[in-house]
Formats: C-alpha cells, sequence, structure tokens
C-alpha cells in the first residue's frame, strides 16, 4: 500500500538550490518504496473539469517568468501509462466525476520541481491531474477518494501545493529563518485537525481556522485545496503524519504530509 503525500513546491528556485527543504525531498525519494506510477494533482493546473493526462512523454513547462537562467535548462522527460490512465478514467466513471483526457500539456513547475527531487532520474510514469478551486472541499476529498484503490496497486498519489501560499504577504528580503506568527498559527490549527481527521472542521477552514483569509487567501486557494484530494485518497486510513515543515520569506510553508499507511 502506498501513501498519499501532500507536497508544497514552493518557489521555482528550489529546483536548483539546496537547503533543508529540497535536502528532505531527496531524502524522502529514496525512502518511498518504488511506485509503479505517479499520479500527481498539481496547483498549476486548474480547470472546471477534472482533467487527467495521457501523453507518451511530457514537455518541460517553465510557467514563470524572472528566474535565473539555469531554471529554464532543466528537463524532466516523463513519461506517462496509458493503463494507469485508463485505470483512472474507469474509476471516475464508476464513482460519477466528470473528467476529460487530455493529451498535450507538459508538466508545470507544481509537478516537475517536487518530481526532479523525488526521483531525479523521471524513470517513473506519471499521469498529471488537475485541480478545480471552484469545487467545495467535500467535492474535492472525493475525487480523491475514488481513486483510493489505486494506492493497492503500487500507485504513489501526490497533491502539489502549499497549505500558506499568498505571494502578496512574502518578505523576499528576510529569509533568516524567522516565521510570522499568524502562519504558524494556521499550520497548527491545520495540524491538529489533520491528525484528527475532523473533516467537519478541515471543509470550513476558510471560517475557522485563523488567519485563514491571509494563509488562503481567496484569489489563491488553488494552493491549498491540493490537500483535500491527497486526503480523500487516504479515506480508508484516515491517518495524517507531518514529515516536514519549514518556512521561507517569512510565511512560505514547506510542508509535506502523508496520509494513509506508513512509509
Amino acid at each position: 500500500m502506498m501513501p498519499s503525500l501532500f507536497i508544497a513546491h514552493g518557489a521555482p528556485l528550489l529546483a536548483i538550490e539546496s537547503n533543508t527543504y529540497t535536502r528532505f525531498l531527496y531524502t524522502l525519494g529514496r525512502t518511498l518504496a518504488k511506485p509503479r506510477a505517479i499520479i500527481l494533482f498539481s496547483a498549476h493546473w486548474e480547470s472546471p473539469i477534472q482533467k487527467v493526462s495521457d501523453v507518451d512523454e511530457f514537455e518541460t513547462i517553465y510557467d514563470f517568468g524572472g528566474f535565473p537562467e539555469a531554471l529554464y535548462s532543466i528537463k524532466y522527460p516523463a513519461k506517462g501509462s496509458g493503463s494507469v490512465t485508463e485505470e483512472i478514467k474507469d474509476l471516475f466513471t464508476k464513482h460519477g466525476v466528470p473528467y476529460e483526457v487530455d493529451h498535450k500539456r507538459g508538466l508545470d513547475h507544481g509537478a516537475w520541481v517536487v518530481l526532479k527531487m523525488l526521483y531525479p532520474s523521471a524513470e517513473i510514469p506519471v499521469i498529471s491531474m488537475s485541480v478545480n478551486p471552484l469545487l467545495t472541499p467535500r467535492q474535492q476529498y472525493e475525487i480523491g477518494r475514488s481513486l483510493s484503490h489505486l494506492r493497492e496497486n503500487d500507485i504513489l498519489i501526490i497533491a502539489s501545493g502549499g497549505t500558506v501560499h499568498n505571494l502578496s504577504a512574502l518578505r523576499m528580503g528576510s529569509d533568516d529563518g524567522s516565521v510570522d506568527q499568524w502562519a504558524l498559527d494556521f499550520d497548527e490549527w491545520l495540524d491538529l485537525r489533520l491528525k484528527n481527521w475532523d473533516l467537519e472542521s478541515l471543509f470550513s477552514y476558510d471560517s475557522l481556522a485563523p488567519a485563514a483569509e491571509l494563509a488562503v487567501p481567496p484569489y489563491g486557494n488553488e494552493h491549498f485545496i491540493p490537500i483535500f484530494y491527497a486526503m480523500g485518497a487516504a479515506d480508508q486510513d484516515q491517518s495524517a503524519t507531518l514529515l516536514h515543515r519549514s518556512y521561507r520569506y517569512g510565511n512560505l510553508s514547506h510542508s509535506v504530509w502523508q496520509f494513509g499507511e506508513s512509509i
């Protein structure tokens, strides 16, 4: 049984940096059992209907600007898996989840920055998935739950985003390890509810969690909601473990949550 994971992808610079968080992700990739395939929900692929990739080999998308040239030379040529895409389609049909298949889109940085650190050689097939911020958290959870059976077939489900991700609140000139109290308050509230699998509170995080409007601004909830897809994929276990948490730029949270069976 593979776990499902929520992984913060942070800023694109992580792909060329060495720090506490990047070293953790490199180690995590060598600790996890090698999966047959990876299903990855990215905060940077939004769509009103669930998208499922069916791509022979992914292009690398540089969906950012103004960064060092070295970032734009990185390639992550992961291959897809038609057979796993078919398994996903069958499960979505069985559970009544509307979907569309995408044959063209490459991997955005929400996907390849994370995958490159976990599995640098890009040898594991990937199925890329969109997220829909317009759905309720319960609906997002149910999409993840519809795929939970695949964890029994050595498929790793990853949701990539960030628990605290507010670009307008970042202090880019401050990277000294200091953390804004409001970011800590939000993550600590989240920590307790995740570990208790308190779905009712989590589904109402925007009205219950302290500093929710700062941690998850209305215009930026696409980075937070992937956590519900990852949780849903572990509904039969309902266990949550915080594997890592650190911060940069005052409040950008680098959290990694494992849902389901232990690594």
